[in-house]
Parts: structure tokens; sequence; C-alpha cells
């Protein structure tokens, strides 16, 4: 037996994302993989960790971000990394920092301002360019990138509010093909989006042509979660079906105090057609959404905080009925004024959330905005959240199973291969935590805060984050989609 390593986790219990039961052992890691598990009581290592019977599971894969420009500007990723995220799905809802091969127009449209409102870092005319810009300079996690296809129509399109013709169809599907080949692992779209509301669905088919020769995915924000969820989800199955390739379903909710439980009808349908077609889903752990601020949005929820303005940067965390108050307008008057902005919408039901949170197929995505000056806490405590409030005190599920469902699911639904779960040969990303107090600490009043209970992460063998702090390891790499032989 091997006898020495560059890093000996001893005394591990390990949930290794498969949601196979726990077990006790030693983990050997060599370079960026594992290579034993057992007990490696008479081995040493360059350095080690005795985790005292403390949880050893994968690192968690963040199935829904957009940290597209937060690689670049904050590489050391400390919203994920805290909580510990090893691998972030990237480009989603659309909204992707690349192509843009002309000038991105000013004001930034919406949501691309999600990523950058100021149009600065939309500066990469192709996606290779993007991607070997994230390979040139690392960040702390792994990352799979999606081209989004509300980028695309703004890179090719000047009449975002008219079905894309023959020759913008053409133009974008070459967009794609060229990201396909540089490394993307599929298409999103953000079709609930005013710039792609106008997109029909044929042409987000024939924009999606190219991703079964690549062996792509198409991720999608519904165009309707609302009122039209089922019609929405049949669309989204329709353009899987017609393009042959998966389909992941973002975030999925109800939204809306009328279409309360039927989360029952949409996780039904969603379950009869898995038996059909591949089809994938995540969600995130909060009764809250967070998007670019409408009127039209925030007149349907029952309580909206403003993220962001832009003109009115000092409203950033405060409610819009005591912002209008303070303004002394109404609150559709001070929409107008505070744009653009982004806002936190409380529009969904818990009864609907925890019954998709448990729908065994349900990945976690944590959906976060991290250039919000006052971001929705999921940014920065998903992943305790689901682990400490609906794992350990409202028991949706074991910890085997809530484990599975934020690595080796995802994992597997992405193509990821050798990540997401713990074996011998798999890559080492690891997240060591305390089972009894992991936990999130943001909130609403106070959303950015360090999770609790995360005692280490490591990412393709290195440490990135101990004892509180990150570290200066920037081991993370751009992954493909790779599908089992």
């Amino acid at each position: 037996m091997q006898n020495s390593f560059d890093l000996l986790i001893r005394n591990a219990t390990i949930v290794d994302g498969t949601k196979a039961v726990r077990y006790t052992a030693d983990i050997g890691i060599n370079g960026d993989r594992i290579i034993k598990i057992c007990d490696l009581s008479s081995s040493t290592g360059k350095t080690e960790i005795d985790l005292k019977g403390q949880v050893a599971a994968p690192g968690f894969i963040d199935a829904h971000t957009h940290d597209d420009r937060l690689m670049l500007s904050n590489p050391e990723m400390t919203p994920k990394v805290s909580q510990g995220v090893t691998t972030i799905i990237g480009g989603n809802c659309g909204v992707s920092l690349a192509p843009m091969p002309r000038p991105i127009p000013d004001p930034v449209t919406p949501p691309l301002n999600l990523l950058d409102d100021e149009g600065k870092w939309f500066k990469f005319a192709t996606f290779k360019a993007y991607l070997d810009a994230l390979r040139a300079q690392p960040s702390t996690t792994n990352r799979a990138m999606l081209v989004g296809h509300t980028t695309l129509r703004v890179a090719t399109m000047d009449d975002l509010e008219q079905p894309a013709n023959a020759a913008q169809i053409a133009a974008m599907r070459e967009l794609v093909v060229e990201a396909m080949q540089a490394g993307a692992i599929g298409v999103s779209t953000g079709l609930f989006y005013e710039p792609a509301v106008a997109a029909p669905t044929e042409e987000v088919i024939e924009i999606c042509r190219p991703l079964k020769k690549y062996n792509g995915l198409y991720c999608t924000h519904m165009r309707d979660e609302a009122d039209g969820v089922i019609d929405s989800l049949e669309e989204t199955f329709r353009i899987g079906r017609e393009t042959d390739v998966p389909v992941v379903i973002s975030h999925h909710k109800v939204i809306g105090a009328k279409n309360y439980g039927r989360s029952d009808e949409t996780l039904a349908y969603i379950q009869k057609n898995m038996a059909k077609q591949p089809i994938c889903l995540d969600c995130y752990p909060y009764t809250a959404g967070s998007t670019v601020l409408s009127y039209s949005r925030a007149e349907t929820s029952s309580r909206v905080i403003v993220t962001w303005s832009k003109p009115f940067p000092q409203y950033a965390g405060q409610d819009l009925d005591k912002i209008a108050k303070q303004m002394g307008v109404s609150e559709k008057e001070a929409v107008a004024k505070l744009l653009p902005a982004g806002a936190i919408y409380f529009r969904m039901d818990e009864g609907d959330v925890q019954k998709i949170l448990q729908f065994a197929p349900t990945m976690i995505g944590s959906d976060g905005l991290p250039h919000d000056a006052s971001p929705h806490p999921r940014l920065w405590s998903t992943f305790p959240r689901v682990l400490g409030h609906y794992r350990r005190s409202l028991k949706l599920f074991s910890l085997e199973t809530a484990v599975h469902k934020m690595t080796g699911l995802t994992a597997t639904n992405f193509g990821l291969t050798d990540r997401g779960v713990i074996k011998e040969g798999a890559f080492a990303d690891l997240t060591l935590f305390d089972e009894a107090t992991i936990d999130e600490v943001a909130t609403y009043d106070n959303p950015i805060a360090l999770a609790k209970g995360i005692h280490t992460v490591i990412v393709n063998g290195e440490v990135v984050w101990a004892q509180g702090k990150a570290t200066s390891a920037r081991p993370g790499r751009v992954l493909s989609r790779v599908l089992p032989a």
C-alpha cells in the first residue's frame, strides 16, 4: 500500500455523493485525484487533516449560477467556496458574458446588466476568447459554461421585440457552433425576459440544432412559471424532443398566490415526461426570487426588496414600499425612478418549495447574483440552508440524499466525469463539514455572511478554504460535458 500522500484526510465520515450509506475511512490524495479510501493509519501526508468524525462529502456543484464575471473580477469566489461549492454551472437564464462580437448597447440590455451594468466585461467576441480568459486567470472553483440565447440575440439583432429572421437565426446558430467547439456545455434561454420573450419556440429550436452533435444540453428559465407553467413545461420538453438533447428546467417553481400548491401538478407532469425524454431540474431553497426590477413583477409580490439601483444606490437593501414613501411617490413611480435596478420578490409558497426540494430528481442551484449591492441570501447560504434548515431541522431527507442532490446527481446530469463523488480515481473536489452545525447565516436583512460549519474546501487536490478564509490557491478548471461510454 502507498505510504505517503500529498494530502491525507483522517477519520472522515464519508458521504460519497451516490446516496450510499455513510462510512468511516481515511482519504489519500496525490495531485488532483483521490488515490486511496481505506484505513491509512500507517501512512503519512505532506498535509494532514484530522476530521475527527466530521463529514467528507464531494465538493458541492452549484447547478445554476450567474458567476460568469465573478470568476474574472473576483477569482477568490468567496460567496461560493465559503459554503462548500467547488464547481459552478454558469451562463444561465439566457445570459452569458460571451460571445459579443459587436459593442454592447449602452445602457446594457436587461437582464444582461445582472452580469455587468457598465458593459466593460462584455468584451469577448467569441466564446473561445472568454474560456481562454478563464483558463489564463483561474478561479478557486471549477466551471462549466452555457452560452446564453439572450446574449446571442443582443449580439445579432437590432430589434429585440421581433422574432429573429432566417439570417439572424443562422448567425446565432454559427455562434452556438463556435461556443460548443470551444467547450460550452449547452445553450440556456431566458424566455421569461423581455429581450427573449419575442422569440417563438421555433427560433429556439433552430438555434439549438447544433447541440446534438456536440452532446450539449438545453437549460431554460421558462417563459412562464405562473399561470401558464404547464404550457411552458410542454414548450421546454418540445424543444428537447425536436433537438434530441436533454433539457434542464432552471430553478423550478410556481409563482403567484393563486398558483400556490400547483407543484403537485407540475412535478407529476415532469415525472410523466421523464419517462419519454431526458429531463433535469434544479431549485433554490427559498420562497423569494431575485432578478431585474420591474413593476409588473413587483405588483404581484407580497414583498419587494431592492437589491441595487444605478441612479439611487443608497436604497439597496430597502423595501420598495418604504422607498416609495421616502420618495413621496407611488410604488410604480418609484420603480421608474430606480431603474436600472434589481429586486428580490416574495412570490412562492413554502409548501411548494419543500415538495420541489424533496422530489428525487431535483438538483440544488443557488441562482445567486454576485454583483448586487444587497444580494439575495441564496448567494452565500443556499447549500448550508439545505443541509441545516431543510435536512437537519425539517428532516425533508437524509444527509446522504441531500448531499447527492448537490453533488453526484448534478455531476451526472451535466456530464462532469469523475466529479461529484468520493471514490478512488475521482478528482479530489471535497467539502469537509460538521453535520451538527452546518447552517445558513446570510439573511434578507444581512445577506452577506459566511456559512457555519464548513471546515475545509478542496478543489483538484488543493485546499482553497480553511479556518474560515480563502487560501491563495486558484486550482479551478474549465470543465466540458463528457457522456458515459
